[in-house]
């Protein structure tokens, strides 16, 4: 494993060298890497994969690790040599884990600090939740999280160990690569008792691994705890300088100004290369060490703190600026003769035979997965057939059709799982958890189960349907990725429904951002929104979120304004999620009852079927003249759309004839606007052209309760001279019409801007 270990340490260094000294590169831009951030890692990642792991393990991998993952992968037979001096370029390694674009085994994808980390917690309680409810569920193993110390810095971290529910799942294993060292600095502080307290008070077991073997035999001899003494409370900083200086100053800098005499015979007495040695002999490099360290895991969630050298091995380490440093041709060549190998053939493997080509074959083959056989996914129907009738808010109906769900299409409904960070009863998801339940890692006894005047049934069993998590929007967004990753990771369908505050999906934004890359599907419902929350104030106005919707990759961004619209486009949206090549979905809902009269259902089955297909395209026209005799046209989302109709009737009163769009999705009538003119067009292509006909142009007056630019767009759909409505400055406290009328999405405004553009 020694032996491995060096082969590990030149191929991650290699696989940065090659990518930035040997490609053409004529953009003045450095490929970059990390040579250093990968060294200190090699050991702690060779004692797992050359020993620890199984086929069953997850493991999360820091994201300035890559090349040493890639390397391993590749003495394990999971990568072809061709893909090694291939790091951040086309095609090629991705610079930092990618479970879907990358060419060996991730499980992971990493890179936003602190995410990547956490993301295990997730899939941890994500298989359980799929043991407790399909019994032919694969097993799983351990989820482990290989963690650099400055991610510890990022609150995420904190959000996800702190959650009650985590200290039940002794499955998890965390290893922080402690080298004391962030992107910019040493880090200043011995902050180890703190960090430790912090996991403990969490319910964490801790375990640090501080010295090796070798130097602790020099704390057996006389002055040895004196030296552990001087070690250990020297600053961060000086302790890197000892790294760096050169051997003959050891005895002395070392010894310091107050040392004893037992310290000082003890640091006199020994060779300056073996004391260069016995400081570098840190916890996270002793390999036997860190293999006890693992066969001691109980069954509590472990944090092991081990002690490394940034850079370790290279001629960098210990530098306080090398996080992204790159070493010379010389120091290559240099590095190539203490490893082993040779420059002119970075990629060698060991020789046939030999006992490390042994090991690699061997843990290669146990390491090898089966493939994932996915389970028929239950058809998701397009309608439920609920008729929509009562004046009702889209954040109401969300509710109803999920109990609905249950009693129409029970096999699917088997599929759904809620999650909420302690807002569900106000998201109206209260008939979904009654008819369901809770889910817990372990059941917990209901002490108001008798109480007949309660209405949300809170019990908290193995085999509920809901999964609520504390206030950390975080925390929801990563579970739901999680959820979302099922059907991949153990070929069992899950259909995730998170539901969030809206203002507050910008701060989950990033995490569930980064949940889609890495192939987690899932559904999130952003209720209450906008200003039409207006009671509320300027706090809970969600302002940015259509916009934000429409940019983010992988999602659909959805935005009914009225009940049978929300039925259509949920289903829709549950027909793509936890299936190969699906898509993740926003939904952005209100509390505003509407009148669902003003959506003009077509009472005839083909046409109401147009309808459908339309709203799940993206839209519909709801006036029914044609849209030759247009003098303007109205485009609107979501809850504005009353304010809409009734412009539309007062400017018929003055004789101008104003058509009505009512937009259930911008995201997708946008992808059908940039279709245009390729030669594979995206689902629902045509639906602009259908909303817009180019042979009819009129101005357009667009109207949304969020930022006006979010329908910019659609005055490229024909040329149009446009006015685009919405709100733009914080709100404040007040009732429903007023605003509106603060924000300029009133009737009023409406009636205005249409006026304007028709020169009236």
């Amino acid at each position: 494993m020694r032996e491995i270990s060096r082969r590990v340490l030149w191929l991650a260094t290699s696989i940065v060298d090659v990518a930035n000294r040997s490609r053409p590169n004529d953009t003045g831009i450095k490929v970059g890497g990390h040579q250093a951030s990968s060294a200190s890692m090699v050991d702690i990642m060779v004692s797992l994969w050359f020993h620890e792991l199984t086929a069953l393990d997850r493991v999360s991998v820091k994201p300035h690790a890559s090349p040493v993952l890639h390397a391993i992968n590749y003495l394990l037979g999971d990568l072809d040599a061709k893909y090694l001096p291939t790091l951040r370029e086309k095609g090629g390694l991705q610079s930092y884990p990618s479970r879907l674009k990358d060419h060996d085994t991730v499980d992971f994808s990493t890179g936003s600090v602190g995410i990547g980390a956490t993301a295990p917690v997730w899939a941890a309680i994500s298989h359980r939740y799929l043991r407790s409810r399909f019994d032919e569920t694969p097993p799983a193993g351990r989820f482990i999280s290989l963690i650099g110390d400055a991610e510890l810095d990022e609150g995420a971290i904190w959000e996800a160990v702190a959650d009650p529910s985590v200290a039940k799942l002794g499955e998890l294993l965390w290893v922080v690569d402690f080298n004391r060292q962030s992107l910019d600095r040493v880090v200043p502080d011995v902050q180890i008792h703190r960090l430790r307290g912090m996991f403990e008070a969490a319910g964490w077991r801790v375990v640090v691994l501080k010295w090796g073997r070798e130097v602790s035999e020099l704390f057996a001899r006389p002055g040895g705890e004196e030296l552990r003494c001087r070690l250990e409370e020297m600053p961060n900083e000086e302790y890197q300088r000892l790294l760096r200086a050169d051997v003959s100053e050891l005895p002395s800098r070392i010894a310091g100004d107050s040392a004893g005499r037992a310290l000082r015979d003890l640091v006199d007495g020994i060779s300056p290369p073996r004391m260069a040695r016995a400081i570098r002999d840190l916890g996270g490099h002793d390999l036997e060490l860190l293999l006890d360290t693992y066969r001691s895991v109980d069954d509590r969630p472990t944090v092991v703190f081990a002690y490394t050298v940034k850079g370790r091995g290279l001629p960098t380490e210990g530098h306080p600026n090398n996080h992204s440093a790159l070493l010379t041709e010389a120091q290559m060549a240099t590095l190539a003769q203490s490893c082993g190998t040779d420059m002119a053939d970075p990629w060698r493997a060991f020789e046939p035979g030999s006992p490390e080509a042994k090991l690699c074959a061997e843990r290669g083959e146990r390491l090898r997965r089966t493939p994932i056989a996915h389970d028929k996914p239950a058809n998701v129907p397009v309608s439920l057939g609920r008729q929509h009738r009562a004046p009702a808010s889209t954040q109401a109906t969300f509710g109803r059709l999920l109990a609905d769900l249950k009693r129409e299409a029970p096999e699917v409904a088997a599929r759904v799982v809620t999650c909420s960070p302690d807002v569900a009863s106000s998201t109206n998801l209260g008939g979904w958890i009654n008819k369901t339940g809770v889910w817990s890692v372990t059941d917990r006894r209901d002490w108001f189960a008798d109480d007949t005047e309660r209405l949300l049934k809170w019990s908290e069993v193995g085999t509920g349907q809901h999964i609520e998590l504390g206030i950390a929007e975080v925390n929801l967004v990563g579970l739901l990725g999680e959820l979302g990753a099922t059907w991949s990771r153990w070929g069992q369908r899950l259909i995730p429904i998170g539901t969030i505050y809206d203002p507050f999906v910008s701060r989950a934004l990033e995490p569930w951002s980064y949940g889609i890359y890495s192939g987690g599907q899932s559904i999130l419902v952003g209720t209450p929104s906008g200003v039409t929350l207006a009671p509320e104030g300027g706090a809970h106005q969600s302002i940015t979120t259509p916009s934000i919707g429409l940019e983010q990759p992988g999602c659909v961004a959805w935005e009914p304004a009225f009940a049978q619209d929300l039925e259509w486009c949920l289903l829709e949206a549950m027909r793509k999620v936890g299936v190969p090549g699906g898509t993740s979905s926003y939904f952005r809902l209100s509390t505003r009852p509407l009148d669902q009269a003003l959506a003009r259902l077509p009472a005839d089955g083909p046409l109401l079927e147009r309808r459908r297909r339309q709203a799940v395209a993206g839209g519909y026209r709801i006036t029914d003249h044609e849209p030759a005799t247009e003098q303007v046209t109205l485009v609107a989302v979501g809850a504005i759309m009353p304010e809409v109709m009734r412009a539309a009737d007062l400017l018929a009163g003055q004789g101008i004839v104003a058509g009505v769009v009512c937009l259930t999705s911008p995201d997708l009538v946008f992808r059908s606007m940039q279709a245009r003119g390729r030669l594979t067009c995206g689902e629902g292509s045509g639906i602009i052209d259908l909303l817009f006909p180019a042979e009819y142009t009129a101005p357009l007056v667009t109207v949304l309760d969020g930022h006006p630019h979010t329908l910019a767009f659609l005055a490229g759909a024909r040329g149009d001279r446009i006015r685009c409505l919405g709100v733009t400055e914080f709100g404040q406290s007040s009732d429903l019409h007023d605003a509106h009328a603060i924000h300029g999405i009133d009737t009023g405004s409406i009636v205005d801007a249409a006026l304007g553009l028709t020169g009236r």
